[in-house]
């Protein structure tokens, strides 16, 4: 078999285990937002609320962002896991950064900084265990 067709079968295989992740990460995000407005976190920012549902559509926006960058890195990177990785965490934690400045509640920025980590903790190893060392 080609090198060709290994990188494809690698990227494929890559892709179809982010959208899955993405799918989880998405409903996780969701039940946690759920769960933190049911305990009482407001889901207001700047008096706007954010409805449940755009935790999961979000979610889903960045991390099929982050299979796009699995895939290139895949094809592109002489590590692709190791600069996915590093790559995601450090994107993960600049996308704190307006949870953090945001005109919340310090409840609800936490809350909105959890669902972060929530889909990081879902999509990044699923993903990165797909790319080759």
């Amino acid at each position: 078999m080609s090198t060709t067709a290994n990188t494809t079968r690698a990227i494929t295989s890559t892709i179809g285990a982010g959208v899955v992740a993405t799918a989880a990460a998405s409903v996780a995000t969701m039940a946690v937002a759920a769960a933190g407005n049911a305990a009482g976190i407001s889901l207001d920012i700047g008096g706007d609320p954010i409805p449940v549902a755009g935790f999961g559509v979000l979610t889903a926006v960045f991390s099929l962002l982050g299979v796009a960058i699995a895939a290139l890195l895949s094809r592109f990177a002489r590590h692709p896991r190791r600069a996915f990785v590093r790559t995601t965490v450090v994107l993960t934690v600049l996308s704190l950064v307006p949870d953090v400045l945001a005109d919340a509640s310090p409840a609800t920025k936490a809350l909105l900084m959890f669902t972060h980590l929530v889909a990081a903790a879902i999509v990044i190893p699923a993903v990165a265990r797909r790319l080759a060392a």
